[in-house]
């Protein structure tokens, strides 16, 4: 993705790469980008591309929400204690 290979370049050796600062990157991009530039950043990618977007937002949500529920769980069994 052009948008993907931009980002790269342009912090390229100026930033270590750490989860923190991919994420600060990806909100940072996010505020400044209206609901339709992202439609319009969707609709110019390939079918590959678009698969593993949904691939990854299915898998890191599925990941979030098994996390807190068993968080949640892990709590009351120790309340219950």
């Amino acid at each position: 993705m052009k948008l993907i290979e931009e980002i790269y370049e342009m912090y390229r050796g100026r930033i270590k790469g750490t989860d923190e600062d991919l994420d600060l990157i990806a909100l940072t991009i996010l505020e400044d980008t209206s609901r339709s530039e992202l439609l319009e950043l969707i609709q110019e990618m390939e079918t590959e591309e678009l698969q593993y977007f949904f691939r990854l937002y299915i898998f890191e949500t599925l990941k979030e929400k098994w996390s807190n529920s068993e968080e949640r769980v892990r709590l009351e069994k120790k309340s219950l204690h």
